[in-house]
């Protein structure tokens, strides 16, 4: 609410000072010192070729405030192998927007104050040059073949998984506003789903007569082993998501009535990157402004936040509906030897959904006479 009026303020007060401004002009017809013609004069001309300099300044001047200041929050090391390959690609692809950027930026701002308009001055224009538009059509069309080259090269490698080759095999289903994972238990090999058998416990469709299905199982928190490629097939109940594990430099579209798939190594176990010297100061920064504001809170009487503390986290990336922000779930990266004790002490999807339809057993104490109720109806008709 406090935003919307304060936006109203500043819509209001911009209407009045354009009225103002209005009102100044009409104060000054037919005074013979005004000048009302819409043609710019050299004075005129001087001033806007300042004024874009003055903007090439801020542009740069910014520019370089920007990076000192929030430079440090982009993603920093990557948890996968493909990562390096991912922001090796971004980086030259920044290196060749700065560059590009600074070259024209400069030349544009440039050459608006030195070729100015002047009284009695004529532009001198070519009126075609096929040289000079070889030489400017020519350079980006190379630059951007080579970056489109080189991309289609990195994402075929990070795409490509070898049939044959040792991977673990897990399910990321997505619905309206949470996701769950699904291993292939242990043959690695996932059972059929199918949407139209979603019912109690089965709440991702599992197929429970199919025989690759029987020792799956379902998990809210998503552990994988770290250097070990996982394989991720991707489905969604209702609308279109985004798997996106930023830290792994991994994202795929979650497609309603298809599966997609994306695979990774993880490099690093979540205990070692929250060692990483990056992170010991990036949560150290956050949980200062976290007790700060704890203090506010306290003092007004509510619940102070708890301390942050690092974790992976697998994110929706489309708006996905209310509730898009909250539709994340953990993701723990063990040590191999942590990822089989904890693989070992899952119970398959199969044996939850036989112990949801099992009969609730009776409360201690109570005896169930099975007689009674005949009994109770035979002395009734003896009495009549």
């Amino acid at each position: 609410m406090t935003s919307l009026l304060v936006i109203i303020v500043l819509v209001l007060l911009a209407v009045a000072i354009w009225q103002l401004t209005k009102i100044f002009d009409l104060t000054q017809v037919g005074n013979s010192n005004s000048n009302d013609s819409q043609i710019a004069t050299d004075n005129d001309n001087n001033v806007q070729g300042y004024l874009m300099f003055g903007f090439l300044a801020f542009i740069y001047i910014f520019t370089i405030y920007g990076l000192f200041k929030w430079g440090d929050l982009p993603l920093h090391t990557p948890a996968s192998e493909h990562g390096t390959d991912v922001d090796r690609l971004m980086n030259i692809t920044w290196v060749l927007i700065f560059i590009v950027q600074a070259v024209t930026q400069v030349l544009l701002h440039y050459f608006a104050f030195k070729y100015r308009g002047k009284k009695d001055q004529k532009a001198l224009f070519f009126a075609d040059n096929n040289k000079l538009e070889a030489i400017w059509s020519s350079i980006p069309a190379i630059v951007l073949a080579g970056l489109i080259l080189y991309g289609l090269y990195a994402w075929n490698n990070i795409m490509f998984v070898d049939e044959d080759e040792d991977v673990i095999v897990i399910e990321l289903y997505a619905k309206q506003f949470g996701w769950t994972a699904r291993y292939a238990g242990a043959d690695n090999v996932l059972g059929k789903a199918n949407v139209r058998l979603i019912d109690g416990v089965n709440d991702v469709g599992v197929d429970l007569a199919d025989p690759n299905a029987q020792d799956d199982f379902v998990a809210s928190e998503l552990h994988i082993p770290k250097g070990k490629k996982v394989l991720f097939k991707i489905r969604s109940q209702d609308v279109l998501h985004s798997a996106y594990m930023p830290h792994f430099r991994a994202q795929m579209n979650c497609v309603p009535g298809m599966v997609t798939q994306f695979a990774f190594t993880p490099t690093y176990t979540t205990l070692e990157y929250r060692e990483l010297p990056f992170m010991v100061e990036k949560v150290a920064r956050i949980n200062k402004i976290r007790t700060q504001k704890s203090a506010e809170l306290v003092a007004a009487g509510n619940t102070a936040l708890d301390p942050y503390t690092f974790d992976y986290l697998l994110l929706c990336n489309k708006i996905c509906g209310a509730s898009h922000y909250n539709m994340q779930m953990k993701i723990v990266v063990d040590t191999p030897e942590d990822y089989k004790k904890w693989f070992k002490e899952q119970v398959s999807l199969v044996q939850k959904v036989k112990e949801s339809n099992e009969p609730a057993p009776a409360a201690e104490g109570t005896v169930i006479d099975s007689t009674a109720v005949s009994l109770d109806t035979v002395s009734k008709v003896v009495m009549k």
